[in-house]
């Protein structure tokens, strides 16, 4: 999971929980949007945590070396 699509289910999540006020029966649209703002904290957190940490560090220091031909006689 990216850090957008983390967003993403954030916002669903959080318009869900507390902008709807529906009532359909057999599901209850609060709790979907709990699940989801939960899902996309944890998802957040881990995409962070992947990014910043577990990310590869070592970076390649390459030196190019240009060597002049002699010249010709």
């Amino acid at each position: 999971m990216t850090i957008g699509s983390s967003i993403l289910l954030i916002a669903i999540g959080a318009i869900l929980k507390w902008a709807v006020t529906a009532n359909v029966k057999g599901f209850n649209i609060q709790t979907a949007g709990t699940v989801l703002f939960v899902v996309g904290l944890v998802g957040l957190v881990l995409s962070l945590i992947y990014t910043f940490y577990w990310a590869r560090r070592d970076t390649y220091n390459e030196t190019q070396v240009y060597r002049r031909n002699p010249p010709a006689a």
